[in-house]
């Protein structure tokens, strides 16, 4: 029986990642669901028992590092193992820094964005290494390149790769993998939901949604991608170009991201 642990998963990308992984194995899975609406995670837990698959449900907030350790203390009481931990759980944010007033909700996104996956991790970390398992974090193309009006978020996504590209060289030898996943602009409420300036849900997308990846597409990808242990997912070839030029035509990468913005919702 394989056990996997994902993070944010009432909805969006961790919600559709519940559900395939339950139709890829079925009765061969136990899956653990995180997230801090418990409603919206029974149903998702209905449509894997649905699969075959075993499902238990944990209202867990990532931003508080007690909850995450429960979380996992909690995966190991129902099942003895950890073979998979999925770091999705997020917040977005798009805020001109000089709009913004109050700076709080700053590092309130470090602890979901970072943080969580972190105090996650760390948690598990003894029980992957038994498994020999699979840790993956649900990063950005926002944690790879800068992005203007973005620069919470940013710093959220930034921190979380550094931390686990770091973390991968320290197991190298343990034969745990680390996976990060760099979505771009996936058709999910997350950057509806976001903060605006004032720390409030921003209500409009900051970002130019035509062309967004669709939420099937990006959870296949990622599992895709985790199964086969490869270190980096970058998932569009916009991304992928954007990664190289950084290095060798900055400028150029400035004006991609500039053009990504919705300008209608821009400092929203």
């Amino acid at each position: 029986m394989k056990v996997v642990v994902i993070t944010g998963a009432s909805d969006g990308i961790g919600a559709e990642l519940a559900r395939q992984m339950a139709r890829r194995d079925g009765a061969g899975l136990a899956l653990v669901l995180a997230a801090r609406s418990l409603d919206k995670l029974e149903a998702v837990a209905a449509r894997c028992r649905d699969s075959g698959a075993q499902v238990l449900v944990w209202r867990c907030d990532v931003g508080v590092q007690a909850d995450c350790r429960a979380l996992i203390d909690a995966t190991v009481a129902a099942h003895g193992r950890i073979d998979m931990l999925v770091n999705n759980a997020g917040m977005s944010a798009h805020a001109l820094l000089q709009e913004v007033q109050d700076l709080a909700w700053y590092e309130q996104l470090m602890r979901i964005n970072h943080w969580g996956s972190v105090w996650c991790t760390h948690a598990a970390l003894p029980h992957l290494k038994a498994s020999r398992g699979r840790i993956v974090a649900v990063s950005s193309l926002a944690g790879l390149v800068g992005v203007p009006g973005r620069t919470a978020y940013c710093s959220t996504k930034f921190a979380q790769t550094g931390f686990f590209e770091a973390l991968r060289v320290e197991l190298q030898d343990s034969g745990v993998s680390v996976t990060l996943a760099y979505p771009g602009v996936v058709a999910t409420d997350i950057r509806y939901r976001g903060f605006n300036a004032a720390g409030q849900p921003a209500g409009v997308s900051g970002l130019d949604e035509r062309g967004a990846m669709s939420v099937e597409t990006c959870a296949r990808l990622i599992l895709d991608g985790a199964e086969r242990r490869r270190r980096d997912i970058v998932m569009s070839a916009k991304g992928k170009l954007g990664r190289w030029l950084k290095l060798l035509a900055p400028r150029m990468v400035d004006r991609m991201a500039l053009a990504a913005l919705n300008k209608s919702g821009q400092g929203a």
